[in-house]
C-alpha cells in the first residue's frame, strides 16, 4: 500500500507547515473572515487556482444555462411553470372575437382548401356590415379555386380594415413551397386596396416546439397580424419578449368561460335578414374579428399552458394559431410589455448565488441554523422567479435552474477546498501510521483506533508475488546511491499499479513486491482487479527495463509475476510495540512458487487455475499441469497471451485438453500443428516438450 512507501521530504514539510499554521481556537470562535483568509493561505496556489476556476464555471453556469443542452430544457420547463401559475386570470375579453371554421364546417361544405371561398365571401359581406373595428384573416390563399372571383370581389369591396395572411417559403419552409408563395403573392396583389392588405402570420417556436415569445419582424414581410390590426407604440414595434398568455377567471357549470369568444363561421355565411344581422352586430360591432381554422391536428401549437393538464378536461390542450394571435393582440392593446432583466443584473445575480453557495459551505453553526440558511436560499431560488414573473418581468432569459446549479457548484467548490485543509491535518497523523501499515488499514484505524489491537482472521485472498530478474547482479555493479534510486523508482511504479487496482501491499522483499486482494476490505471485483494488476506489473517492469537502457548501468531482466487465490490468515502480527499487517498461509507460498516457475516454464506471468476462474479474462492460455518446487499438490497454470488470436488460444487449449483426456491421436495432431506455427515461441514449445514427457494429464515436476 501507499502507506509502506516513505513520504517525500517536500510533502512532509508541506504537511507539517499546514498543521502548524492551523489556529488553536475552537472552530466556533473563528470568524468567517478569518476562515476565508486561512483557506487562501493553507490551500496552496494550485488548489486555489482550481477552486477559482470551478467558481468561474459555476458563475457561467448560473448565467448561461438557457443556452446549454439539456439544462436549457429544464429552464424552459421552469419558465412554463411560472407562466402557467402567474398567468393573469381574466374575464372574457370583449374587444376580440374569433370566427372559426372547424372539421364539421369543412365536411358540410365538402371543401378543404382550406375553406369554401363562397362561404367565406358571404361571411365577410355580413361581417363588413356589422361594424367591426378590424378583421384579420388567418387563411393563406395559396392555391386556386373556381369561386376565387367572388371572394376577390368581396375583399376589394371591404369597408372594414381587413388583413389577409401572408407567408413565404424562406421563413416557413415546411408549410409553403415556392409555387404556392408565387400564387399567394399574385392573389394578394389582385385584392389589395386601401382597406384590404397583407399581414404576416409568422410564429417562432423554441427548440422544443413551444411558442413562448413574439417573433422577429423580417424586413421583407408585411406587419405582424397583432401589429397590423391595432396601433402599436414605436418603442415596442419589434418587441420579441414573452407572450402574455391569459387564463379564464371563471368556471360556470363545470366549463370555463373562454378568454376570447369563439363563434362558428356558419352563423355569418348564411343570408341574414335585418333582425338577425342586428342581433349578431351586438357581438361584432367595435371589436377586432379574427377569422381562422379550429381544425383537429392542424394549426395546433404548444404553449406554456399546454405543458400542464387542463383542470377541467384533464388533457394537455394545444392552442390554435388564431388564438395565439388573439393573446398577442390583447397584450398589445393592454400595452403589457414585460421588462427583460438587463445583462448586468443577470451577471450580478449569477455571482451572488455562487458566492452564497460558497459562503454557506463555510457556516459553522448549529445544524438547525445551517438547515434554516439552506432552506431559506432554496426558497429564494423557487419563489423569486415566480415573483418576478408576476410583477411584469420577462423571465424567458432568467436562469432559475442555473442559479440553483451555480449555488450547488459554489457550495461544492468552496466546501471541497475547506475540507482539503482538514484532511491534510488528518493526513499528517495517518502518514505516521502509513509508515508501518497499509494506507487503507491506517485510514480505518484513524476512524476506529480500537482496530490497532492484535488480531487475525481467515480470508480468501488473491495473492501476487513479483521478482525482477538480474537486479542482484546490477546492485554489485553500481554505487549504493544508484541502487537505492533505481530500486525506489521500480518499487514505486509497481506499487502504483497495486494501489490503482485496489490491492493491499503486504511487503517489499528486496526488489520483490508481495500484494493481495480481498483484505482488509473484500470487493466483488477482487479477482479481475488482481489479474489486471499482475499483467500490468509485468508491463510496467518491461517499461522500466527500457527506460533503464538509456542509463550507464548493466541491463536487467524481466519482471515475473505469480497469482494464486486461497485462504490465508490476515491481520496485525508482531507484538504490542511493533506490528505489521500481513497475510500468512499456503496461498501466499503457492503464489511465490508460481512466480519462480515462470523461469522454468519460459513465461512471464503465471496464474493458477483457481485464480483464473475468478479473473474474468478471455486471453488466458493453459500451460499444463505442474508440480511446483517444494510442493506435493500439482497445479494447473495459465498465462495471459493477449498477443494471440482467440482461435490460436483455443488450439493451445485443445492441445492441453487432448493430453488430459489421453486422446493421443488428437494430441499429436494439435502438437504437430502448433510446433510448426510456434516454433519460435519458447513457452509454447516447452509446453509441448513437457506434455510429451508426461502421460494423460500427469503433472510436470519442476526441479
Amino acid at each position: 500500500m501507499g502507506g509502506l512507501r516513505a513520504a517525500q521530504p517536500a510533502e512532509l514539510m508541506a504537511t507539517t507547515t499546514i498543521d502548524a499554521a492551523a489556529p488553536q481556537a475552537p472552530p466556533t470562535t473563528i470568524s468567517l473572515r478569518k476562515r476565508i483568509r486561512r483557506l487562501v493561505m493553507q490551500l496552496g496556489p494550485s488548489r486555489m487556482a482550481a477552486t477559482i476556476l470551478f467558481l468561474i464555471v459555476a458563475t457561467l453556469f448560473a448565467r448561461f444555462s438557457w443556452d446549454m443542452p439539456l439544462v436549457g430544457d429544464a429552464e424552459r420547463a421552469l419558465y412554463d411553470a411560472r407562466a402557467m401559475v402567474m398567468a393573469p386570470h381574466v374575464a372574457q375579453d370583449q374587444r376580440i372575437v374569433m370566427v372559426t371554421y372547424d372539421d364539421e364546417t369543412l365536411f358540410n361544405t365538402g371543401i378543404r382548401s382550406p375553406l369554401d371561398r363562397t362561404y367565406l365571401a358571404n361571411a365577410l359581406a355580413n361581417l363588413d356590415q356589422m361594424g367591426p373595428k378590424a378583421i384579420g384573416i388567418d387563411i393563406v390563399f395559396d392555391s386556386p379555386r373556381p369561386d376565387d372571383p367572388l371572394l376577390k370581389a368581396q375583399l376589394r369591396a371591404m369597408k372594414t380594415p381587413t388583413w389577409l395572411a401572408y407567408a413565404e417559403q424562406a421563413s416557413n419552409p415546411n408549410t409553403i413551397f415556392y409555387e404556392q408563395q408565387k400564387y399567394l403573392e399574385a392573389y394578394l396583389a389582385e385584392v389589395t386596396t386601401a382597406r384590404t392588405k397583407p399581414t404576416s402570420v409568422l410564429f417562432r417556436t423554441d427548440s422544443d416546439g413551444v411558442i413562448r415569445n413574439w417573433p422577429d419582424r423580417p424586413k421583407n414581410l408585411p406587419p405582424l397580424m397583432a401589429n397590423a390590426l391595432a396601433p402599436v407604440d414605436p418603442a415596442h414595434a419589434n418587441y420579441q419578449g414573452n407572450i402574455r398568455f391569459l387564463v379564464p377567471a371563471r368556471v360556470t357549470k363545470g366549463a370555463e368561460e373562454p378568454v376570447f369568444s369563439k363563434i362558428p363561421i356558419d352563423a355569418f355565411a348564411a343570408p341574414m335578414d335585418a333582425e338577425t344581422r342586428a342581433a349578431f352586430s351586438e357581438m361584432i360591432r367595435g371589436r377586432y374579428v379574427l377569422i381562422g381554422g379550429n381544425i383537429i391536428d392542424n394549426d395546433q401549437f404548444n404553449t406554456p399552458l399546454s405543458r400542464f393538464t387542463d383542470p377541467i378536461t384533464g388533457q394537455h390542450e394545444t392552442m390554435i394559431g388564431l388564438e395565439v394571435h388573439a393573446h398577442m393582440l390583447a397584450q398589445q392593446l393592454d400595452r403589457d410589455w414585460p421588462r427583460p432583466l438587463p445583462g448586468p443584473s443577470l451577471w450580478a445575480l449569477a455571482v451572488l448565488v455562487v458566492l452564497a453557495g460558497g459562503l454557506t459551505s463555510l457556516i459553522d453553526l448549529r445544524a438547525r441554523w445551517v438547515a434554516l440558511a439552506f432552506l431559506g436560499q432554496m426558497a429564494f431560488f423557487v419563489a423569486f422567479p415566480f415573483w418576478l414573473q408576476g410583477h411584469g418581468v420577462d423571465t424567458t432569459t432568467l436562469p432559475a435552474f442555473g442559479w440553483a446549479m451555480g449555488w450547488l457548484l459554489g457550495y461544492a467548490a468552496v466546501g471541497t477546498a475547506a475540507r482539503t485543509i482538514g484532511s491534510r491535518q488528518r493526513a499528517f497523523a495517518q502518514s505516521a501510521l502509513g509508515k508501518y501499515l497499509p494506507a487503507d488499514v491506517a485510514a480505518q484505524i484513524m476512524r476506529d483506533p480500537d482496530q490497532l489491537s492484535l488480531h487475525g482472521e481467515r480470508r480468501n485472498i488473491y495473492c501476487v508475488f513479483t521478482d525482477l530478474e538480474g537486479f542482484t547482479k546490477l546492485s554489485h555493479a553500481v554505487t549504493p546511491e544508484t541502487v537505492a534510486r533505481l530500486l525506489n523508482e521500480y518499487l514505486d511504479r509497481l506499487s502504483d499499479v497495486v494501489l490503482d487496482h485496489g490491492g493491499t501491499i503486504d511487503k517489499f522483499v528486496g526488489d520483490a513486491i508481495v500484494a493481495f486482494w480481498g483484505a482488509p476490505i473484500s470487493r466483488p471485483d477482487d479477482g479481475p482487479q488482481a489479474a489486471k494488476a499482475a499483467i500490468a506489473m509485468h508491463a510496467v517492469g518491461e517499461q522500466f527495463r527500457k527506460d533503464l537502457a538509456s542509463e550507464d548501468v548493466p541491463p536487467i531482466g524481466m519482471t515475473r509475476v505469480g497469482l494464486h487465490v486461497g485462504d490465508a490468515i490476515v491481520g496485525n502480527f508482531g507484538g504490542e510495540d511493533r506490528i505489521q499487517y500481513t497475510a500468512l498461509g499456503d496461498s501466499m507460498n503457492t503464489a511465490s512458487r508460481l512466480e519462480s516457475a515462470n523461469k522454468s516454464l519460459k513465461t512471464r506471468v503465471l496464474i493458477s487455475s483457481e485464480a483464473a476462474a475468478g479473473a474474468a479474462r478471455d486471453d488466458l492460455v493453459p500451460m499444463g499441469r505442474v508440480t511446483l518446487r517444494g510442493r506435493a499438490q500439482p497445479v494447473d497454470v495459465l498465462t495471459p497471451r493477449p498477443d494471440l488470436s482467440a482461435e490460436q488460444r483455443a488450439r493451445i487449449a485443445a492441445l492441453v485438453e487432448a493430453h488430459a483426456a489421453g486422446n493421443k491421436k488428437a494430441y499429436v495432431t494439435c502438437a504437430t500443428a502448433l510446433a510448426d506455427e510456434f516454433g519460435q515461441d519458447p513457452a509454447i514449445m516447452f509446453l509441448i516438450e513437457r506434455l510429451n514427457e508426461t502421460q494423460k494429464g500427469e503433472s510436470y515436476v519442476l526441479s
